[in-house]
């Protein structure tokens, strides 16, 4: 009778833990949609690199600067549209430096 008792309790710890894990991923991006500008403006600061929702199927990764950007990239002005505004700059989205000539260029200059 314990064996079963310790296999419902198992049962149920497991149960819990894909009940959890499945509520962490529908969670998802912040939608920049909901937040006024000076919000997504704060969000991207404060966390340094935020991947935000920015339409129905869209989203994008944007960055407080260049320091946040992979070898290779540059920091571009990046502008969303938010809740009280259709023209926000948010900070910056990494982009292949165009002047790049070098693809293993490894020293550069952060912004």
């Amino acid at each position: 009778m314990q064996s079963s008792g310790i296999m419902g309790r198992g049962l149920a710890a497991f149960a819990l833990l894909a009940l959890s894990t499945t509520l962490a991923t529908a969670q998802g991006r912040v939608d920049a949609r909901n937040l006024s500008c000076g919000e997504a403006r704060s969000l991207v600061q404060q966390n340094g690199a935020v991947v935000l929702t920015t339409g129905r199927f869209t989203y994008d990764r944007y960055v407080a600067g260049e320091r946040f950007c992979p070898v290779g990239h540059v920091a571009d002005d990046a502008w969303i549209s938010t809740r009280d505004t259709q023209s926000c700059r948010v900070g910056y989205r990494c982009i292949l430096n165009p002047w790049d000539d070098d693809e293993d260029t490894i020293l550069r200059i952060p912004r």
